[in-house]
């Protein structure tokens, strides 16, 4: 099992904004096979840093994932809403493998 963790720098004056793309991936994301751990947004210290993180078993399947994810209809309309609000500054992606028990 591999671990995605997506590290979101945002605009600090659109969070309603990156709460809705993560709404949306919310149902989007299980639906394309990836099991979603959740979205998080600021709540104290920093208003800039957001994140993201699923699990895939492989490499593979996460390619599969992501072919899955770019014809979803919700997955398009969400890439479109990020682009048409620019409420994403960076976005980074982390893959981890659990170690521990």
């Amino acid at each position: 099992m591999l671990t995605c963790v997506i590290r979101y720098q945002i605009d600090p004056t659109q969070h309603d904004a990156f709460a809705q793309y993560a709404r949306n991936w919310g149902q989007a994301i299980p639906r394309c096979g990836a099991d979603l751990v959740g979205y998080f947004t600021p709540h104290e210290g920093s208003s800039t840093l957001a994140y993201g993180i699923y699990h895939v078993k492989s490499l593979a399947d996460y390619e599969a994932y992501r072919a899955r994810l770019a014809s979803d209809p919700l997955g398009q309309e969400n890439y479109a809403f990020a682009q048409a609000q620019k409420f994403l500054l960076r976005e980074d992606r982390t893959w981890l493998r659990k170690v521990s028990g």
